[in-house]
């Protein structure tokens, strides 16, 4: 099974290109996209402690839709920080971390964490320790881990993730020397394909702002290759994740519908009429539901 949907759903470019300009009483966007979406990524959960209050929200809002899924990116503390000295720290740390996601879990609709490390992270002694003590922190759930450095990609150190317990997640961003390669062997039972965008020009910018490195909408043809790597990433695990991230002015929406049409056999998938106005070759490939000035009347 491939489900296919965002990371995050909170822009406020998406407004009038992806939710609608007049928007009904009680409006929350992530109960408008799951109708037209199989899964999303959290992204709050790695800048703040998630709260629990806001999960069990959550899981209310999709309830409508058998089989919708979560990911929950892990806490950046974890990740992006040097580890504490006292190990303590980090236990109640993850302790509030995981109080924050559990109604999601107990509800059945976390179907994975994402680990993920930025792009300096590479393999070696220390890290993969690191990697250890997450792993037990993270007990019991599935874990997804996103590191961008080739080293992690070699056969000894696929091993190391493997044996560890995550999953490794493939992802799409503008080539370098020390990228992951597109296609490796899956070392757990989660696929995960994560698209960044391929803004070359961008990417590398030190000056460029996060919407600039995720400004990129795929071409038919690479959305193509793309689905071509879902299904073979498929093949390797029990579900497969493909999340779209280029999501500046409701891209990752764009794309993430064509993927499905891809990948559910070419057949017209729901969409919400503001994208279709936004990004019209999405037209043939869809059904246009809601209300747009385009397609009134």
């Amino acid at each position: 099974m491939i489900l296919v949907g965002p990371a995050g759903w909170s822009y406020p470019d998406w407004e009038g290109r992806v939710y609608p300009r007049a928007k009904p009483r009680g409006f929350h966007p992530l109960a408008f996209l799951a109708p037209f979406i199989d899964c999303v990524e959290l992204n709050s959960s790695f800048y703040t402690l998630p709260r629990a209050e806001h999960a069990s929200r959550w899981a209310s809002l999709v309830e409508d839709e058998p089989g919708f899924r979560f990911v929950t990116k892990l806490l950046q503390d974890f990740t992006h920080e040097p580890v504490p000295e006292d190990h303590g720290v980090w236990e109640q740390k993850m302790t509030e971390w995981r109080a924050g996601v559990e109604p999601l879990r107990r509800r059945g609709l976390l179907a994975a964490v994402l680990v993920q490390f930025p792009a300096g992270f590479a393999e070696g002694p220390a890290n993969v320790r690191r990697l250890g003590t997450l792993a037990g922190l993270l007990d019991g759930l599935p874990k997804v881990l996103e590191v961008r450095h080739r080293s992690w990609f070699d056969p000894p150190a696929l091993s190391e993730v493997a044996g560890l317990g995550y999953s490794l997640a493939h992802i799409d961003l503008p080539a370098s020397w020390d990228h992951p390669p597109k296609r490796f062997r899956c070392t757990g039972p989660i696929g995960y394909l994560r698209l960044h965008g391929r803004n070359d020009k961008d990417w590398f910018c030190s000056s460029a702002g996060r919407d600039d490195r995720y400004n990129y909408l795929y071409t038919p043809p690479e959305l193509g290759e793309l689905a071509y790597r879902a299904d073979a990433i498929s093949k390797e695990t029990d579900e497969t994740f493909v999340v779209t991230n280029n999501h500046f002015e409701g891209q990752a929406l764009a794309n993430a519908i064509e993927l499905k049409w891809l990948l559910g056999g070419r057949q017209p998938v729901p969409a919400p009429a503001e994208l279709v106005e936004a990004f019209p070759h999405l037209r043939p490939l869809t059904e246009v539901r809601g209300q747009s000035g385009l397609f009134e009347g």
